[in-house]
């Protein structure tokens, strides 16, 4: 039998390995990792295909030499649970254990996914690496053990004040990686374009797909497009990627819909926003008159988790308010209140939140007979999946009414000062969806919403439902110089209503 290796032969045989993959991350990758042993990875025989893929790309594009005259620049838009985070990892650890003093500089959309999911993942790799022991992880660098000051990697926040983390540099080897790439600000862009001018240097952009429009767009579509080398990933030819909820959005949403676009094809929107109400309407101020006289809607969304309020609205005219909030009432508490309300509000037309739950406050207010008002019906369940009244425009019931309330900001209405129901106006996202031959805007689901980490809009949907019915203004004592009605109202529209 050999010799053993002494712990100083094995050190130098692993330096030897490991400097023999400069050009070659993908071999790096399939050397660094304990592929197929017992842990995380015992099920996977080594990096996915669009992964393998990518870093072929990366291995042929450094192999040049002396032919590099520029900064690299690569480019990948994904749908959602692809591995792109991994593959960052990857990358990061290949440049930083096969080249000496790197400078390498991680950024992300937000702080949030920077820490908690970018560099999380850092230090996921860096664990089960066969180099481990030459690095160290903290929570805001990624550094050499013997030469932390000179030989690391940070992970910084972009901010538009501190673009200057991005600026130019005289290291030979520089890294700079952006995840979710298309939320970061162009002066970010700017700044990095400028300090990249080490031939060999190396500027890689991952994220979703979201806008048609921005610098990141413009790597795949704009004037400097050849300057990149481009990758688009669809989620249903990625392994790590759950394809059975990519499967449920083809369902809901329609293979071409730009949320599926997005979030499993990898390729550009159609629409040119995914925001569907921008800050600019939420803020723009608006004093309602002659509200008094218009009849009043109330509606009624209802909190189906934990984290979700139910949130009772008021609309006369266009002036919004949001008498009451509550939070994990039990379903008769939930009633008490709402008919307490009813009493003291004596609303013209009720309009509940008729999916999960709400189907059930619906049915207790009608049997205690708050859903009748001079002999008349006046409960509407409202259905979020129901069908539109303008098939031809939009997806579904939900989406309709909230299409209607962005018409009403654009037009005027008087909002209370309610930083929740600001927050949810300009939340969800949107697309378009072709339905019955029509392309036709689609709004972000609830869960869809949450699964991005952004709150349920209830406030928002509890001023949406106040479009749901038409109420015609009933007569009133005073001189009315303009009759508001289902059918009239300042504008002419019955949004007054």
């Amino acid at each position: 039998m050999p010799a053993a290796l002494s712990v100083q032969d094995a050190e130098q045989n692993l330096i030897e390995d490991i400097a023999s993959f400069f050009n070659d991350p993908l071999g790096f990758v399939r050397y660094a990792y304990p592929w197929g042993e017992p842990g995380l990875l015992k099920d996977f025989d080594g990096p996915d295909k669009w992964q393998t893929e990518f870093l072929k790309t990366l291995g042929e594009s450094i192999s040049r030499g002396d032919d590099i005259q520029e900064a690299i620049r690569i480019s990948v838009a994904s749908g959602n649970g692809v591995g792109k985070t991994a593959c960052i990892s990857f990358v990061l650890h290949w440049w930083i254990s096969t080249r000496e003093y790197p400078q390498i500089v991680v950024t992300a959309s937000t702080q949030t996914q920077l820490s908690s999911k970018t560099w999380r993942e850092v230090a996921k790799w860096h664990r089960m690496s066969i180099n481990k022991h030459w690095f160290k992880w903290t929570a805001t660098k990624f550094a050499h053990v013997q030469y932390p000051d000179t030989w690391f990697a940070s992970a910084i926040p972009w901010s538009e004040n501190n673009a200057d983390a991005f600026a130019g540099t005289h290291e030979k080897y520089v890294l700079v990686i952006f995840d979710e790439a298309s939320a970061v600000a162009d002066t970010i862009w700017d700044t990095t374009e400028g300090a990249l001018t080490t031939p060999g240097a190396l500027w890689i952009v991952f994220g979703n797909y979201t806008k048609n429009t921005g610098r990141f767009h413009e790597c795949f579509a704009g004037r400097n497009r050849g300057r990149w080398i481009h990758m688009q990933v669809d989620s249903r030819n990625a392994r790590a990627a759950n394809q059975k909820q990519i499967q449920q959005w083809i369902d809901d949403y329609g293979e071409d819909s730009d949320f599926v676009r997005i979030r499993v094809r990898g390729i550009a929107p159609r629409s040119g926003s995914a925001q569907f109400i921008s800050q600019d309407l939420v803020d723009q101020p608006y004093k309602a008159m002659g509200w008094e006289t218009a009849p009043k809607i109330m509606s009624l969304d209802v909190a189906r988790h934990g984290d979700a309020q139910s949130v009772v609205g008021l609309r006369q005219g266009r002036k919004f308010t949001i008498p009451a909030k509550w939070r994990e009432l039990e379903l008769d508490q939930l009633v008490d209140r709402v008919c307490a309300l009813i009493d003291e509000i004596e609303p013209d037309a009720i309009v509940v939140d008729g999916d999960g739950m709400g189907i059930a406050v619906v049915d207790y207010i009608r049997r205690r007979n708050y859903h009748l008002k001079d002999g008349k019906d006046i409960l509407t369940a409202f259905q979020g999946n129901g069908k539109p009244h303008d098939p031809r425009m939009y997806f579904n019931r939900r989406t309709e009414v909230w299409g209607l309330t962005r018409d009403a900001l654009k037009e005027g209405l008087e909002t209370p000062d309610d930083k929740e129901l600001k927050a949810d106006l300009v939340g969800p996202e949107y697309g378009y969806a072709t339905k019955g031959g029509f392309d036709v805007l689609q709004l972000e689901s609830k869960d869809d919403m949450r699964s991005r980490g952004i709150a349920s809009p209830d406030n928002g949907d509890a001023l949406a439902m106040t479009w749901a019915v038409k109420v015609r203004a009933r007569p009133k004592s005073v001189e009315i110089r303009k009759p508001m009605s289902a059918d009239s109202g300042p504008s002419g529209s019955w949004m007054s209503s």
